[in-house]
Parts: C-alpha cells; sequence; structure tokens
C-alpha cells in the first residue's frame, strides 16, 4: 500500500516499484494519477487504484483497503512510506494480516521532530512488525520518535540500484555527442530536483574555481523543479552561464550518469534539519556506473559513500572546498577511475536490488 508508485517519479517511487517487482504474489494498492493505466496494463501483478489522487489513512480508504486484502486474499501487508498509512497497521492486521512492514525513507524524519506528528509516527511504530530505516541517521533521528518497543522493530532496507542498468558505458557517449562535448570534455552531472537543498546553487559558486584551473570543465544539471530559473540567473551572475546546461527532466538516467567523469550532489540540510537527505539512491547510480561521487554532509547522505575512497563528503555550503574536490577529480583521472571502480564494487557487493528484495521477502516472511 502506497502513495508513492508510477507513473510518480522519484527516489521513493522507484523504491517502491522495485520492491514490488520482487516480492512474488503481490497487489499493490496506490493512487490514481495522470498516466496509471498505460502503467498498469505493462505490469505482471494487479495493482488497484484507489478514486483519490493522495492516499490518506480516512475510514473510507481503510475499508476499501480492507475489502482489496479480502478480494485477492493478501496476507501480509507492507506500506512503502510509513507516513501516513502506517497508521492503518491494526486496521490491515485485524482484516488478517500476518505481518505488516513499514518502510521509512528520509520524510519521517520531518514526522519524528514536531509534537503531534511525532506521537502518529510513534502509534505506527507500535502497530507494525517491522519498521525499516535507509540509513543509520534516519535510523537515530527516527527512533527517537519510538517507543522502545518501536525501537526494537527498526530493521535496516535501504534501497538498491539495477546493475545490469547502471554500468559503466550503458549511454553516456551519445549523451556527450548530443550535448557538443568530445570524449576529452571533462564533465560533472549533478541529477536532482531543483530545489535550495539540492547544493546545485553551490556547484554553481564553486564553477569559476573550477574554470580558473581547468578551463573546458563543463556542469551537467539534470532534474526539473521551481528553482530552475533562479539557478540560471545565478550562473549568469557568477559569469559560468557557458559552461554550465541545464538538461531538464531526463527519460534514461542511466545515460546521463554514464555520460559524467563525476557526480556531484552537495545537498545540505535545512529548515534546523527537517529537510535532509535521507540516503541518496543517486549516489548509488552514479557509483555503479563506475563514477567518484561528491556529497553533500547532509543527514544519511554520507553513508552512500566511502570518504576519500569512492568520492568525497564535503561541506554543502563552502563551495571554494566542493571547487577543489571537482578539480582534484577532473585533473588526477587515474585517482578518478580508482574511486569509480570501487565505488561500482562497493554497490555490487551491497547494493544490488535482489539482495534488497531477498531482505524485504524474509521482513514478510514470505517465500
Amino acid at each position: 500500500m502506497t502513495n508513492d508508485f508510477p507513473p510518480r517519479r522519484g527516489g521513493i517511487e522507484s523504491f517502491v516499484h522495485a520492491l514490488a517487482d520482487r516480492l512474488g504474489d503481490v497487489v499493490v494498492y496506490t493512487a490514481t494519477m495522470p498516466g496509471s493505466e498505460e502503467v498498469d496494463a505493462a505490469l505482471p501483478y494487479p495493482v488497484v487504484r484507489d478514486r483519490s489522487t493522495m492516499l490518506v489513512p480516512t475510514r473510507r480508504v481503510r475499508d476499501a483497503v480492507v475489502r482489496t486484502m479480502r478480494e485477492h486474499e493478501c496476507d501480509r501487508v507492507l506500506f512503502g512510506a510509513s507516513m501516513p498509512l502506517g497508521l492503518l497497521s491494526r486496521a490491515v492486521r485485524a482484516a488478517g494480516a500476518q505481518r505488516v512492514v513499514a518502510v521509512t525513507h528520509g520524510h519521517e524524519v520531518w514526522w519524528a521532530r514536531l509534537p503531534g506528528t511525532r506521537q502518529a509516527l510513534r502509534r505506527a511504530g507500535d502497530g507494525v512488525d517491522a519498521l525499516t530505516d535507509i540509513s543509520d541517521w534516519t535510523r537515530a533521528q527516527i527512533g527517537r520518535a519510538l517507543s522502545p518497543a518501536g525501537r526494537a522493530k527498526q530493521t535496516r532496507l535501504a534501497p538498491g540500484v539495477d546493475t545490469e542498468r547502471f554500468h559503466p558505458g550503458c549511454g553516456g557517449a551519445q549523451v556527450r555527442q548530443d550535448l557538443g562535448f568530445d570524449d576529452s570534455t571533462p564533465v560533472v552531472v549533478c541529477a536532482a530536483r531543483l530545489v535550495r537543498r539540492k547544493g546545485q546553487d553551490t556547484l554553481i559558486d564553486a564553477w569559476p574555481q573550477v574554470l580558473a584551473q581547468v578551463p573546458d570543465a563543463r556542469l551537467v544539471i539534470v532534474g526539473g523543479g521551481p528553482y530552475r530559473a533562479r539557478l540560471e540567473q545565478r550562473a549568469q551572475r557568477r559569469g559560468v552561464a557557458e559552461a554550465v546546461t541545464f538538461a531538464g527532466l531526463v527519460e534514461h538516467m542511466t545515460e546521463w550518469m554514464d555520460a559524467a567523469d563525476v557526480f556531484a550532489m552537495p545537498s545540505r540540510s535545512r529548515l534546523l534539519g527537517l529537510e535532509a537527505e535521507g540516503l541518496g539512491i543517486v549516489f548509488l547510480e552514479a557509483m555503479a556506473c563506475g563514477k567518484p561521487v561528491i556529497v553533500g554532509r547532509s543527514g544519511g547522505a554520507p553513508e552512500a559513500t566511502e570518504d576519500g575512497v569512492t568520492g568525497y563528503v564535503v561541506n554543502p555550503r563552502d563551495a571554494e572546498e566542493v571547487a577543489r574536490r571537482v578539480v582534484q577529480l577532473l585533473t588526477d583521472r587515474a585517482a578518478a577511475a580508482r574511486m569509480g571502480a570501487l565505488g561500482r564494487e562497493r554497490v555490487l557487493a551491497s547494493w544490488q536490488w535482489d539482495q534488497v528484495g531477498a531482505t524485504a521477502r524474509r521482513l514478510l516472511d514470505v517465500e
């Protein structure tokens, strides 16, 4: 049961979709959204769409979920995001669920810090058999809101990467050609929503210093969002507009990751930590493509890489430090290649979707 499912796009949606693909005999209950019919028709399992565009734990939604469980003889429930739908844990258990698992991401940290929502998260934690987390940081932050019994149910279920799609040589050459870059052009890619905390502004602020040492370096910003116009204006003010490409939303992220020499997203925490990075699956995807990564010190993001081994963790508010690390990786190609190779090894060892799916099945106690 989830609000986060295709055709909506995002890290959580990708996470939940990948889990559903690996749970075997599964039924997805989710919200209605434009493009649903085409997505659902291509899936090998049933998707039941609620009439609403956003599921909340009302009596009507509760009754519809229970009815769906009985129609499809469901005896396991996984909440794709623990809040707010995890508040239905007792209802689905009463309807026959033998195991109930709720997944947390990063936004539950916000729930854990505010008085009213904190109590709701505590109730959800008490009602499930397992409450998963994606990083040590999110585990600690969410755990503060839980009862001792709820904290005992916390367990790791971090996102994975499809390493058959994200790998070195998965289409980046064509992207470079389309952008007018040749094989030797130094390229840094940042892929994220264009919002204040993702750090595209810090990269733009760093770029004059980068160009001073690597004159042909190019920054490619992938993604859409409300901050785009400000970022474009910022690039103009910094005098680097000719070296910065705004690619917008793209269909195949694999190709854009592969086009990079370095992947950088110096995201930062905002609003006293209410906005922070839970982990950052884009770092894992870039590492799977053999790219060294530059990670902002925000929430659980530093856990995605090994500082100094597969990339660098930086102060996301320090454009000078960001520039220094970018230049270091662009000018020492051998070191960057070593970091990229070690990053892919790290992903292959611990961050593949089949490993994540096996953990989810174990938590749900299914074959």
